[in-house]
């Protein structure tokens, strides 16, 4: 897996998803570090968590309710739970997400 994340986080486990990243679990929340190469489309979908993430390199496109965002290095986003969202890296992107579960 590709990223610039310390030896500490490269140890942690890998999520099992579509996109590669190591996952930390902690009561009530998910936070993953993720990696996408240049090129990767996620197709519009949604989930139950309330997601919040800041890229670390590259950049995020995010399109919401047919708005499209870009996010570069430092940026914070938002995707409320629920909502359906799509996601494109032009470039090799890494980020780091926080997945807040329900009544969290």
């Amino acid at each position: 897996m590709a990223g610039q994340y310390p030896q500490k986080i490269r140890q942690l486990p890998l999520y099992d998803g579509r996109f590669d990243a190591y996952k930390l679990e902690a009561d009530g929340a998910d936070v993953l570090f993720a990696s996408y190469p240049a090129g990767t489309k996620i197709p519009p979908h949604s989930h139950d968590t309330d997601n919040h993430g800041v890229i670390t390199r590259g950049e995020l496109i995010l399109t919401i309710a047919g708005n499209t965002e870009r996010y570069g290095p430092g940026q914070w986003y938002h995707v409320p739970a629920n909502v359906e969202h799509a996601a494109e890296f032009e470039v090799a992107t890494d980020e780091i997400e926080f997945w807040f579960k329900a009544g969290s």
